[in-house]
C-alpha cells in the first residue's frame, strides 16, 4: 500500500497558537505520518498556547486513535531577522521580558543545537496585516510594508536561515491565498500583494535552494477557513459561504484537507515537486464566474 511515511523526520512548524487554524492541521497531519513536530509560536501568544496545551485544552487527536505530541515550543516573531534587529521597546514589552532568542536567527541556533539530527521540513504558517480591513488604496505605506514583511519576507528569511540545518531532499510549504492571483474584497492592508510576493517567492526559491541545499519549496494556496487569526479580515463567514456555494466542488475545504496536502508535499511522495502553487480550495480557483447548474449541459 503507498502511504505517506515521515518517520523519523524532523519538522519545524512557524505560526501556530492554537488548534483552529492551518498550521495545527499541518502539524497533526506531521505527526500521523510519523514526524516530529516541533513549533514557533508569537511571543505574546506563547502564554497562553502554553498553558492549554498543558491544561489539555487543545485537539492532539490523531486520524484512527490516539494523540500527538508537540516535540518542542519556541518563542518566534518572525518580523525579526537576527536578536539585534529587535528594539528595546519589544524587549522590554511584559510580553516578551521573560523570553530570548525569538528571533529567526535566534530559533534556528537553538533548534539547531537541540535536534538530533538535520531539519527534514519546514512549515511558513505566518500572515499578518496591521491593515487588513483597509481598502488597498487607503492603505498606509506602514502597514502595506509591514504586510509584506511579516507575510512575505520572513519566508525569504526563514529559509536563508533554516536551510543550511536541512536535509537534502527536504521539504519547505508556505500557505498563500487566492489573492495573490485575483480581486478578493475586503482582503486589503496590503495582504493581496504580499501573497503574491510569496508565491513568488517560492518559485524562485524553489530554484535558488535546490541548488544551494537541494531541497524544494512550494506553497499551498488554501480556501479561507474561520480561525481565530483569520477573524482579523471581519468579513471571513461571508468568504467561506461563498466559496462553498461557488467552487467546483459545492462544499469548502477542512483545515485537514490543507494538512494532509501539506503532509503529502513534505513527503518522498512529491519528491520531483518544487516551485509549485497548490490549491487547495475545492476548486474555487478554476471557476470565472458564480456557479449556476442550470447552465450545466444536460440539466
Amino acid at each position: 500500500m503507498l502511504s505517506i511515511d515521515l518517520e523519523g523526520k524532523n519538522a519545524f512548524v512557524a505560526g501556530v497558537a492554537d488548534d483552529r487554524g492551518y498550521g495545527w492541521a499541518i502539524c497533526r497531519a506531521l505527526a500521523a505520518a510519523g514526524a516530529r513536530v516541533h513549533v514557533g509560536t508569537w511571543p505574546p501568544t506563547m502564554g497562553i498556547f502554553t498553558k492549554m496545551l498543558q491544561r489539555g485544552k487543545l485537539d492532539r487527536s490523531l486520524p484512527g486513535g490516539g494523540e500527538w505530541e508537540i516535540a518542542s515550543i519556541y518563542p518566534l516573531d518572525a518580523v525579526f531577522d537576527t536578536d539585534g534587529d529587535v528594539p528595546q521597546e519589544v524587549r522590554e514589552d511584559k510580553r516578551y521580558r521573560e523570553l530570548s532568542g525569538y528571533s529567526i536567527q535566534g530559533v534556528a541556533d537553538q533548534l539547531g543545537e537541540d535536534l538530533d539530527g538535520p531539519l527534514d521540513i519546514l512549515v511558513h504558517s505566518l500572515a499578518n496585516g496591521p491593515e487588513v480591513q483597509k481598502a488597498l488604496v487607503d492603505t498606509s505605506r506602514a502597514g502595506y510594508l509591514a504586510a509584506l514583511s511579516a507575510s512575505a519576507y520572513s519566508m525569504v528569511s526563514m529559509v536563508q536561515r533554516f536551510g543550511p540545518l536541512m536535509s537534502r531532499g527536504g521539504a519547505v510549504v508556505s500557505l498563500s491565498y487566492l489573492a495573490a492571483e485575483r480581486v478578493i474584497p475586503g482582503y486589503g492592508g496590503g495582504m493581496s500583494s504580499a501573497k503574491a510576493a510569496l508565491e513568488s517567492d517560492t518559485r524562485t526559491l524553489a530554484f535558488e535552494a535546490g541548488r544551494r541545499w537541494e531541497i524544494r519549496v512550494n506553497t499551498i494556496s488554501a480556501g479561507p477557513l474561520p480561525s481565530r487569526a483569520a477573524k482579523a479580515i471581519g468579513t471571513i463567514e461571508r468568504m467561506v459561504d461563498y466559496y462553498a456555494e461557488n467552487a467546483a466542488l459545492p462544499s469548502s475545504n477542512t483545515a485537514d484537507d490543507v494538512g494532509n496536502a501539506a503532509a503529502f508535499l513534505c513527503s518522498p511522495l512529491a519528491a520531483a515537486i518544487t516551485g509549485e502553487t497548490l490549491h487547495v480550495d475545492m476548486g474555487y480557483h478554476a471557476m470565472g464566474m458564480q456557479a449556476d447548474t442550470s447552465l450545466l449541459t444536460g440539466e
